[in-house]
């Protein structure tokens, strides 16, 4: 698309200025996005995205979702008698008609503000992991009052017993006659399937509740301003009902990898203790305030939980003949699903030091905890 048709685009929103350049910014995987620059120094610049609607098929919910989030975190904000408010909360802009989203090229988009000096980090050490468990602990915090009914941007993203199915559906068909290379995976995964499946029992048995969870929770997905310090969570098209295991052990399955994910060396791949007390400390600093014992007790069963997943997803997609992810030669998934093993297994051998020190940290926070998954 042309710079002039995204300047189109762009001016069809309520904007203030005139767009005079469009250029393409960051680095995301999923949506198209591209920096907006006004004439005037005194209006705001603007992030314009392309969204993905083969990921994200109900634009409407989507942005509903976005807007209903953002609004109340905005309120939060003013409660807290915050200053520069508008640096620490996203702000979509709407069209004439009042969405925030409009559809042009046979594609849906969205505008929003542009936040001045501010950056985003890739790096994971100690110092970004403990700000970023402290920014998405805050982030699902300001979020735990809220009463406004989301919807599943992706259904069933994070469902353990629902990527179960898939796989052992997968292991039935067996498309690209592959199971023989996995059955010592198939084993192992099915040995652990119903600890693994806890979250989703707990919750029908109204011991586990759903929060509203980011679900894509890298460092990357922070905003920092020139001092060091976290503005906002940013990168919300996930943000839905889920249990907080996803927010948390999602976190852990890539920064406290030591490896690379499609690592082909396994003995790189280990669960790095330093990122996991860092991150887990500065999550329970704000998360702390509103989870429950339940869920803090739990937090380790989510550190292996999401290596665990993400292993079946590459094996499920390894049987299938590779239609789901990107590969670069024919054995990456099962490669990739390797290295989620030997995650996994390392996770498992930290397992008494996580518990212990969870139990440390809620102990100085003077927070009981029970009802782990063993």
């Amino acid at each position: 698309m042309t710079e002039s048709e995204l300047l189109k685009i762009a001016s069809s929103f309520n904007i203030d200025g005139k767009p005079v350049s469009a250029t393409p910014w960051g680095s995301g995987l999923i949506n198209d996005t591209f920096l907006v620059k006004t004439a005037n120094r005194s209006t705001p610049d603007y992030i314009l995205q392309k969204i993905n609607d083969s990921i994200f098929a109900d634009v409407e919910m989507l942005q509903s979702n976005i807007v209903a989030v953002t609004s109340h975190i905005r309120k939060k904000l003013e409660e807290y008698g915050e200053e520069d408010i508008d640096r620490k909360v996203l702000t979509f802009i709407p069209d004439a008609s009042g969405k925030t989203y409009v559809k042009a090229g046979g594609r849906y988009w969205r505008l929003s503000v542009f936040i001045q000096r501010s950056v985003t980090h890739d790096t994971v050490n100690p110092y970004y992991a403990r700000h970023a468990g402290n920014a998405f602990g805050n982030f699902e915090y300001m979020l735990s009052d809220m009463h406004d009914a989301l919807g599943e941007t992706i259904p069933d993203f994070h469902n353990m017993e629902f990527r179960l199915r898939q796989f052992m559906q997968a292991v039935d068909e067996d498309k690209a006659g592959r199971l023989r290379e996995v059955e010592y995976f198939r084993e192992e995964i099915l040995s652990r399937s119903e600890t693994m499946c806890a979250a989703e029992r707990m919750f029908r048995e109204g011991k586990l509740p759903k929060r509203i969870c980011h679900c894509d929770t890298k460092v990357n997905n922070m905003l920092f301003d020139e001092n060091g310090k976290v503005l906002c969570v940013i990168d919300l098209d996930t943000v839905m009902p889920n249990f907080v295991f996803s927010d948390y052990g999602d976190f852990l399955r890539t920064a406290a990898n030591t490896g690379k994910e499609d690592d082909e060396n396994p003995e790189n791949v280990n669960f790095n203790m330093e990122i996991f007390m860092a991150f887990t400390e500065g999550y329970l600093e704000t998360a702390g305030k509103f989870l429950l014992p339940v869920e803090t007790e739990n937090l380790p069963f989510a550190a292996k939980l999401f290596p665990y997943m993400q292993c079946v997803r590459f094996l499920t997609d390894y049987l299938n003949g590779d239609t789901y992810y990107k590969t670069a030669y024919p054995e990456h998934n099962l490669v990739r699903a390797k290295a989620q093993f030997k995650l996994l297994q390392s996770a498992e051998s930290q397992n008494d030091r996580m518990n212990d020190f969870i139990a440390s940290v809620m102990d100085r926070h003077q927070q009981p905890v029970f009802n782990k998954v063993k």
